[in-house]
């Protein structure tokens, strides 16, 4: 099990304690930090997992698969599974993501439940999500093939593999230089032919990514365009795709300027409400007056695409080639 956590000390208890909970975890916990006398590394130190401080930063990497590397280069176990510090594991979670392998899958990757404590998180958060179904569809769909490879789809607070298989494959090196690193590394396993699974983990792992909605706007915001691993024409159609069928036909129908089209699409979004209940610890009104929050989220998307963001944590990243 690897976690790789950069000051996370006020996060990572929870983490690690589920871990500890889980019996199916019967390897040494791996928590990556670049500073081993962080107050993170303490935490995770005092919690018995195995502390591991990756080396300075060099250029072409991001941090996160830096440390990713890192672990995987340090954990022992046949099978290997990432989380990211803000998770809340339950025990259960390594046997399903276990069985999805033996199932044939090589690389899988856990949706979770998402922990929303203030009303403005639960009316912009549930925007932002729809924006994925909207571009790629239900989570679940799997083994795409080479020629959808670009399509595939990760998360990347949750993922697990084969040792060996990943260690052949290069690893983390693969997709060194890349901010959205868990879609990038999916997605260039699946043109090898990797067979890339969706699970849903809902009731097997929480997290709580953010703690308002400023949050929401500022970070997920600018991953969620994925600028950096998807096509300049993908990117135009996504955007397409968001604003045409999500974002104007509730704007047109406040106007009283919608057709029987628009009626069609904004039934349909406000249905989509009642499959993205289930991922949410929290919901309440703001939840379901969510969809007036899809102008906002197509406008944060938009800005990330246009503008991209490659700051995080404190590091700015240089900006790489488009994705092909």
């Amino acid at each position: 099990m690897i976690v790789p956590a950069r000051d996370e000390a006020e996060r990572i208890g929870p983490c690690l304690a589920g871990l500890a909970s889980d019996p199916d975890v019967t390897e040494t916990i791996v928590v990556v930090d670049p500073d081993d006398r962080s107050p993170t590394a303490a935490v995770a130190a005092a919690a018995g997992a195995r502390v591991v401080v990756t080396p300075p930063l060099p250029t072409g990497w991001v941090g996160k698969p830096w440390a990713l590397q890192h672990g995987l280069e340090a954990a022992s176990g046949a099978v290997l599974a990432t989380l990211d510090a803000d998770t809340r594991p339950l025990p259960g979670l390594l046997a399903a993501l276990a069985r999805e392998l033996d199932d044939g899958a090589d690389l899988v990757t856990a949706g979770t439940r998402f922990e929303c404590e203030t009303a403005g998180e639960r009316f912009l958060h549930p925007a932002m999500l729809a924006t994925l179904v909207y571009r790629f569809g239900p989570a679940g769909a799997e083994d795409l093939g080479p020629e959808r490879a670009h399509r595939a789809m990760a998360n990347g607070q949750c993922q697990a593999f084969r040792r060996e298989q990943l260690v052949a494959a290069g690893g983390f090196t693969r997709t060194p230089d890349r901010m959205t690193d868990d879609i990038a590394l999916a997605r260039s396993l699946a043109a090898d032919g990797w067979r890339i699974r969706f699970l849903d983990g809902g009731d097997l792992i929480s997290v709580r990514m953010h703690t308002s909605m400023r949050e929401v706007w500022r970070e997920w915001g600018r991953s969620l365009s994925m600028q950096d691993v998807t096509s300049r024409r993908w990117q135009v159609l996504d955007l397409l795709v968001l604003w045409l069928a999500m974002a104007l036909p509730l704007l047109r129908l406040l106007a009283r300027r919608a057709g029987p089209l628009d009626f069609a699409l904004v039934t349909v979004r406000f249905a989509l409400l009642l499959a993205l209940r289930r991922v949410y610890e929290r919901r309440g009104l703001a939840f379901w007056l969510s969809p007036f929050a899809d102008v906002l989220a197509a406008v944060r998307l938009t800005l990330s695409t246009v503008r991209p963001i490659r700051t995080w944590r404190g590091r700015t990243y240089p900006r790489t080639g488009d994705a092909s």
